[in-house]
């Protein structure tokens, strides 16, 4: 699989997230086989979910069916926030992998990945859409304004920087997340799986819950480190540690220079985990 996208993406289905990623040669979407397996087993729980795959997909190799074959292996961010190999399907092998669980979520999944392929490819079209589609979901999550501008701005900044690091030889994936990591534990402190933990999130997107201030935050460390990183003309992983590093930096001593001012702290526990609206997000996806 080549010229994936610098991050995956979720996707959201009744509720539940389904990861994924688009093949920009392929042009296709790859789900994550375990989190489709645990949606039609109406299975919450990850391992459990694993486990029927692992079954399943002996049965079906005894049986001579074609798509464990056609399954990859990618690596996508666990529940623990760690990189891990974990088998993907694009579309067409995900109908067929449905025909082998008895569901009652068959159908409704099926249209779903229909709906999500279709809309892939109006983005593609009309970049504008995925924008607006964006800002769409975050008012059904119960963001305001204010947030939503803020969110999409750091957005726009995060974008910058990894287009950078795709353009200066930064392996997409796993040196991506560790440099992102990097610069989150610098400013806050804490590495993102901990701060996900903080907020008691497991499989949400860190930044849909992050408070106005962390969000500024983070954009400025993710500003800084593009910058720095211009400046020196940093290329590979090794090369942009230290622009990560001292760009967190500099979000660590605003930080810092804040809380002394303030008596709060930036970095907040708060989450947004019961404050969204009660409406459709099947065709949702949230973005990194």
């Amino acid at each position: 699989m080549n010229k994936l996208q610098p991050e995956e993406k979720v996707a959201i289905f009744e509720g539940r997230n389904i990861r994924r990623v688009w093949d920009g040669e392929k042009e296709r979407w790859f789900f994550s086989v375990v989190d489709i397996v645990g949606v039609l087993t109406e299975q919450e729980n990850f391992q459990k979910s694993r486990k029927y795959w692992n079954k399943l997909s002996e049965r079906l190799k005894t049986e001579g069916s074609q798509v464990v074959t056609n399954c990859h292996r990618l690596k996508m961010v666990a529940e623990d926030g760690k990189l891990r190999e974990t088998d993907v399907a694009d579309t067409e092998t995900v109908f067929r992998l449905i025909q082998s669980v008895p569901s009652s979520k068959a159908e409704p999944i099926k249209l779903w990945l229909a709906k999500v392929g279709h809309e892939r490819i109006l983005d593609i079209s009309d970049p504008e859409r995925s924008v607006n589609r964006g800002r769409e979901y975050w008012q059904k999550m119960g963001r305001g304004e204010k947030w939503i501008q803020q969110r999409m701005m750091g957005q726009e900044t995060r974008n910058k920087l990894t287009d950078y690091w795709a353009t200066h030889d930064v392996k997409k994936n796993e040196e991506f997340a560790i440099l992102t990591n990097l610069i989150h534990e610098e400013w806050t402190g804490l590495t993102v799986k901990k701060h996900k933990e903080y907020k008691s999130l497991k499989t949400q997107n860190l930044r849909d819950h992050m408070s106005e201030a962390e969000l500024i935050f983070t954009a400025l460390a993710e500003l800084s480190t593009r910058e720095i990183a211009e400046t020196v003309e940093a290329t590979g992983f090794g090369e942009n540690k230290e622009p990560a590093i001292k760009g967190g930096r500099i979000a660590k001593n605003a930080r810092i220079e804040l809380e002394e001012k303030t008596g709060k702290s930036v970095v907040t526990s708060m989450n947004f985990l019961g404050q969204k609206k009660n409406v459709d997000l099947d065709s949702g996806s949230s973005p990194e």
